[in-house]
């Protein structure tokens, strides 16, 4: 029997990825630790913050394309810090610029600075001139089902959630929400923001999600480099659960080896 996994790939875009661990590239304590936690974590999709992150804008400092190559690893621009639909698309067109016409784009248009939480009007707002400009368009949202579809009949290569507010190492707070998302959606659903540990990440794999992108959670840990070697375990681990079917939850016990048919 071939198992599911043998051949499981994240397919985002029309592009297939071994990994379904998505990292950012923020708050760690240089460049050298930055590779090697991305390097750990086995990811292939990379984000980066283009108002905060030297890719070519800044000559002659030191750039994150000298240590994470472009040919090696998928950039993923992302909005982080735009709090209107003008500047979030504003940030893309730049990325597209300085990535030579690259068109996969994270966006995400913030609310407040205290909970950063989404501004869904904004958002949808971007979205749509951002797909018709011909980006290929990620987006971060709320764990709202409702709103998750209307990105995604907008035209969005993958909606996503967040499982809870951003840096907060919360983990899943709405599984249900996460999995209405997921049983209703026809794109890659991954869960963005929330994650503290290797088993939030375990959990939203288990729920179906196609990924997890995280940052802090790697990024702020004591031992960077060595969290990002445990998400991608708990990654990998979620995802084989979800394919191979858990039991059912039953309130009472279930004995291993029952004792029908045996010989006294």
């Amino acid at each position: 029997m071939v198992l599911p996994t043998t051949r499981d790939p994240l397919i985002i875009a029309g592009v297939e990825y071994h990994s379904r661990l998505l990292v950012g590239t923020g708050k760690y304590k240089d460049l050298d630790e930055t590779r090697r936690a991305v390097e750990a974590s086995g990811a292939e999709i990379i984000t980066v913050a283009i108002r905060r992150t030297n890719i070519g804008q800044h000559k002659g400092e030191p750039s994150l394309l000298d240590v994470l190559p472009p040919d090696k690893y998928t950039y993923l621009p992302n909005t982080a810090g735009c709090y209107s639909a003008d500047d979030a698309i504003r940030t893309c067109r730049l990325a597209r610029e300085l990535l030579d016409g690259h068109d996969l784009v994270k966006l995400e248009v913030l609310g407040d600075e205290k909970t950063l939480f989404p501004d869904i009007v904004q958002t949808l707002a971007a979205a749509e001139v951002l797909i018709k400009d011909g980006f290929k368009v990620m987006v971060y949202t709320n764990d709202d089902p409702i709103i998750a579809k209307r990105f995604e009949a907008l035209g969005c290569v993958a909606v996503m959630p967040l499982a809870a507010p951003i840096g907060s190492g919360l983990g899943i707070r709405n599984p249900y929400n996460i999995l209405t998302i997921v049983e209703n959606a026809e794109v890659p659903i991954l869960v963005d923001a929330g994650v503290g540990t290797a088993s939030d990440a375990a959990l939203a794999m288990e729920l179906g999600c196609d990924g997890v992108l995280m940052n802090t959670a790697i990024a702020g840990a004591k031992h960077p480099v060595l969290m990002a070697s445990a998400m991608k375990k708990g990654i990998e681990a979620g995802r084989e659960a979800f394919l191979a079917g858990r039991i059912p939850r039953k309130r009472y016990a279930s004995a291993s080896s029952p004792i029908d048919g045996t010989f006294f």
